[in-house]
């Protein structure tokens, strides 16, 4: 957890004004089972927050994976980081030991650091879920400097994503769930380091790829992924099939508004529709995991990564065929 660029938790999810009646503690959000009961005991620290917000805080930066770390060095299924965690990580289970890598202390203890940031930003004019949220990117300070949302550009992109899917009603669109983004990341995930091979990969993990790309590198020795191989695969394991070339998956996705993106969705790059020619996953806080190149291999790169960002979109789980 942190400020700016290297905000360490991202919170999503229906944030009750302070004041207010508290947020009813129904978990509507696809969730582990694992860490369900988890979950909704936490989400009812303070009025406000909610389950719902945990378990989107908890899709946004992990996957629901408690072994994640950022680039930014935030780490485990709440993606504190290290310095947020010595002042704010409690010893939830009672075994005598705070564990940062443990959902057990991970999970209750994001719980108590949003009640904090509540209370921080109480007084502050405006919107308290908009400020809370805001202070979660950009830092309590900060809002109260500015008397609410500060003038950043990124805060004010992450408040609005948030803002989107708090006010999307649970299985309200026929993209990838929630569940299924994260399944896909985490997939993606697990192949960080595998060789980039010019049309390799499938369904089932890397492959021998195909000769030749555009300036005549081979993928035919070489076994590991291309761009959209990863992707294909990533969202395979979600129960998601993603026709095989870049310009296909997007067009067998839904377009998500700048700004609204969430980990999971796809990110293409090009001139035009028909001209795309790069995707990566998103993972949040502005990075993206992929296959770049001939000669690297799948890791985490920032969205700007390429000049040409084309647009972002979610896969859709019932329209997906080769076209």
């Amino acid at each position: 957890m942190g400020v700016g660029a290297t905000a360490a938790v991202v919170v999503a999810a229906l944030v009750q004004a302070a004041g207010d009646d508290p947020v009813g503690a129904a978990l509507g959000l696809s969730v582990p089972a694992a860490y369900r009961d988890l979950i909704e005991d936490a989400g009812n620290t303070c009025p406000e927050i909610s389950p719902n917000l945990l378990a989107a805080l908890l899709t946004q930066e992990s996957g629901f994976n408690p072994k994640a770390k950022s680039p930014a060095g935030a780490q485990g299924i709440a993606q504190f980081m290290p310095s947020t965690w010595e002042s704010h990580g409690i010893d939830a289970n009672g075994d005598g030991a705070r564990d940062v890598w443990d959902p057990e202390d991970a999970i209750p203890s994001s719980a108590k650091y949003l009640c904090t940031i509540a209370e921080d930003v109480k007084d502050v004019p405006g919107d308290k879920r908009n400020n809370m949220l805001a202070a979660y990117n950009a830092g309590s300070g900060a809002v109260r400097k500015y008397g609410g949302i500060p003038p950043y550009k990124e805060t004010q992109n992450y408040v609005k994503t948030i803002s989107a899917l708090a006010d999307q009603p649970p299985g309200s669109t026929n993209t990838a769930t929630t569940t299924q983004a994260a399944t896909a990341v985490n997939a993606a995930r697990s192949m960080l380091g595998t060789p980039y091979s010019w049309g390799g990969g499938n369904a089932n993990g890397p492959s021998k790829g195909i000769c030749c790309s555009p300036n005549g590198s081979s993928g035919t020795t070489i076994t590991g992924f291309d761009c959209s191989g990863l992707t294909l695969y990533a969202y395979a394991k979600a129960g998601i099939p993603l026709p095989r070339t870049a310009a296909q998956q997007y067009a067998a996705s839904e377009p998500v508004k700048p700004g609204q993106q969430r980990p999971g969705d796809l990110v293409f790059y090009g001139t035009s529709a028909a001209n795309i020619h790069h995707v990566g996953i998103y993972v949040g806080n502005g990075w993206i995991l992929d296959a770049p190149r001939p000669g690297t291999e799948v890791r985490y790169s920032p969205m700007d990564t390429m000049p040409d960002l084309y647009g972002i979109a979610r896969p859709k789980p019932t329209n997906n065929k080769e076209i």
